[in-house]
């Protein structure tokens, strides 16, 4: 366990003047409150907040941050409260260790809501003082760090959870040792046999590659002494998520991965970058598709540096990176190199643009009340593939790849996004869909009184054009939904001998909606009738509880999705297995895209005229479509559930003879019927046999694929689900 004088003596070295009292209290009090805890390791859980307040000592943060450090956990863990924090350690350590306390203790029933608020708390936190997120993902790392402790399964959701969030966080604050920390581990949790894999293949590479390092480390010092510059030259190799990453999205082999060590060239001044360059290019032909001047157009985290490829010694690829010692600092250690916690120190001009990020991310996410879209909308807005792009004026923009002429135009402004009818790139007309790239001239076109289309949400990518996008859906189809349900309600109270209209005027529908059915508003309500949420008989009822007594709801005048489906038809409508949650007789089936089986997390949307289709929570489609119209589902009892559901899935084996037959037995051992299968084998003898089968839950899926792990040759067994 770390002690906390080692710490001090860290923060001394890079700060003498340091005022270490505050760290002292703070480590006395995390030790009184968190006395007798002890962490899955066994070891006393003060060790945690030590070892994160270590991490960031070495970050060269500032005193308030290592003591939020060491209270990062205690309103959380412990009796301690935020006034009690304040009073001892002023506003702003409450403030951070606040900021970075999960919402854990609130009665939330899904845990992607409570998953989603704590990050909506975290990043609104986080914009008022960068220190949040720079204990948390401290935090992250000690966790990823002692993974080992936990379950099997629970190591997969915390790793799934690094690789999408926070990993992505420390890149755009560009701290890539951090980053690069945190994807390692959770490939290791997440893929462990590409992980191993890979290693093998590395430590073998690097054995190989030994002596051609050294070649061109020598060549690139010679050449830079003889033309006169002083430089430091460092061979690295990537990390193992990297070369995972570049394997899967270009389908490669790993002997064709060209760049898995790289060359980094540190000088001491800027247009010495420019110069070395000159000289590299000279000495090896350049790959000129692959340069990239991070200098002239940092990325918006700040990083800086010249990016190129070269053909090297033999004729193989070298990619090399030039930068001067400070943009070096910068690209290791991020927004925490430059950013200043000091008394009386002024936010640089660089470090305010880099925190500007965060603030836009704040000011994107404060529309979003679905938690799945808005840990769909962060998750856009970390990922930092980025193009820049210019306005007519010469001003630059940055878009994410794949961006299009509609993201540009809400970036622009939101009223030149919705009033957007066409534009010109470089000069010429282009589609909306269009993807720029970087170096374009875009100019937007606009009309006035132009309204969104629908159409746009399946192909912009910025978080601020789909969310103007949807907000304009929403309230189109809140006004269709409104007409309707009213429509429906006259009807059906018209039928029943009452007047709606009469009963609106009069108040008692608005007593139903607040006092009934909680709304704010009766346009909520009869809004919800439009959407098949609520039934126009459930609000008569309500209305008139003596009106029960008149029967059940008309067989004339069903909601308009609503299907009644004969007993006699009942065992074969795919629908059996699920129930709707508030409605009955209600047609159900299952998407093709993400395929749900029993046991799965599904969610429910409703499709005007056809009933409701079942997905599997996290299907991509399913951020795509209407909140209003998402309903809760669930699984009946499984007397109740249909006999089987398909269910692909994939193998990889090296081939051998009598493979097939071993996979087929397996499968059939297991209880499941195989409705198709093909097979491809690579040049390499890799086998990836792809099996459609029949089977009654997630748990029988499970069994499966656990079988077929043992089988053999085989290496890897995957669950192949469009989109998820």
């Amino acid at each position: 366990m770390v002690r906390i004088s080692e710490i001090q003596d860290i923060i001394l070295e890079y700060n003498p003047e340091a005022r270490l009292d505050i760290v002292d209290r703070a480590y006395v009090y995390s030790a009184q409150v968190h006395d007798g805890q002890v962490r899955l390791s066994g070891e006393p859980y003060l060790s945690h907040p030590l070892a994160i307040a270590e991490i960031l000592a070495n970050m060269k943060l500032d005193v308030e941050s290592i003591a939020a450090a060491l209270l990062h956990d205690v309103i959380e863990d412990t009796h301690a409260t935020r006034e009690e924090i304040e009073e001892i350690f002023g506003h702003n350590i409450a403030h951070i260790v606040a900021g970075v306390t999960k919402i854990s203790k609130l009665a939330l029933s899904d845990k992607s809501v409570r998953q989603a608020e704590s990050l909506r708390k975290m990043i609104l936190a986080m914009a008022d003082d960068i220190r949040v997120i720079l204990i948390k993902l401290a935090d992250r790392l000690h966790n990823m760090r002692t993974l080992e402790y936990h379950t099997p399964e629970k190591q997969i959701v915390i790793a799934r959870e690094t690789l999408d969030i926070y990993s992505p966080i420390a890149a755009r604050l560009g701290i890539f040792w951090l980053k690069q920390e945190l994807e390692d581990i959770a490939f290791y949790y997440t893929h462990p046999e590409e992980y191993e894999t890979i290693d093998n293949l590395v430590n073998k590479a690097r054995e190989e590659k030994e002596a051609y390092v050294k070649e061109v480390k020598e060549a690139l010092t010679r050449k830079m002494e003889q033309e006169g510059i002083s430089a430091q030259i460092k061979g690295r190799h990537k990390q193992h998520f990297s070369i995972y990453q570049k394997m899967l999205s270009q389908n490669l082999e790993f002997n064709q991965v060209y760049d898995i060590v790289a060359f980094r060239i540190i000088l001491e001044k800027k247009s010495q970058c420019y110069e070395a360059m000159g000289i590299i290019h000279d000495m090896w032909k350049p790959i000129h598709y692959k340069f990239k001047d991070y200098i002239g157009v940092p990325k918006p985290n700040g990083y800086q540096s010249l990016h190129t490829t070269v053909i090297g010694p033999h004729g193989e690829r070298v990619e090399i990176q030039l930068r001067t010692k400070e943009m070096d600092e910068i690209a290791e250690s991020g927004i925490a190199a430059h950013w200043s916690y000091k008394e009386g120190a002024t936010i640089d001009e660089r470090t305010g643009k880099t925190f500007a990020w965060l603030r836009n991310l704040v000011e994107n996410q404060k529309e979003s009340t679905d938690p799945d879209e808005f840990l769909e909308n962060v998750r856009i807005d970390l990922f930092p593939d980025e193009i820049y792009v210019f306005t007519p004026d010469g001003e630059i923009k940055t878009l994410p790849k794949g961006a299009t002429p509609v993201d540009f135009a809400y970036m622009v402004h939101s009223e030149v996004g919705d009033q957007c009818t066409g534009a010109r790139v470089n000069g010429k007309i282009v589609p909306l869909d269009y993807k720029l790239e970087t170096g374009n001239i875009v100019s937007i076109i606009t009309t006035k009184n132009h309204h969104p289309s629908a159409d746009w949400i399946h192909f912009v990518r910025t978080v601020k054009a789909r969310s103007k996008i949807r907000q304009w859906i929403k309230a189109r189809e809140r006004e269709r939904a409104l007409s309707l349900g009213k429509e429906m309600c006259e009807k059906l109270f018209r039928k029943k001998n009452h007047n709606f209209n009469s009963m609106l005027k009069s108040g008692e529908i608005e007593k139903v909606a607040t006092e009934s059915f909680a709304f704010k508003a009766v346009d909520d309500l009869i809004a919800h009738v439009g959407f098949g949420k609520i039934t126009p008989l459930q609000i008569l009822h309500k209305a008139i509880p003596d009106s029960e007594k008149d029967g059940e709801e008309d067989k004339d005048n069903p909601p308009f999705h609503k299907v009644a489906v004969e007993k006699k038809k009942a065992k074969k409508n795919r629908g059996d297995g699920v129930v709707v949650k508030g409605l009955d007789d209600i047609l159900v089936k299952f998407s093709r895209c993400c395929s749900p089986l029993p046991g799965d997390d599904i969610i429910g949307y409703i499709t005007q005229g056809q009933g409701i289709t079942v997905h599997r929570k996290g299907c991509i489609n399913t951020r795509l479509m209407s909140p209003e119209r998402k309903i809760d589902v669930e699984w009946s009892d499984a007397e109740n559930r249909i006999d089987s559901y398909p269910a692909k899935i994939r193998t990889r084996a090296v081939d051998r003879h009598g493979l097939l037959a071993d996979l087929a037995t397996a499968i059939n051992k297991c209880g499941a019927n195989i409705d198709n299968a093909h097979t491809e084998t690579s040049n390499d003898g890799i086998v990836r046999s792809y099996f459609t089968i029949s089977v009654k839950s997630i748990d029988q899926l499970h069994t499966i694929m656990t079988a077929l792990r043992k089988i053999k040759s085989v290496k890897n067994v995957k669950r192949l689900v469009a989109n998820i």
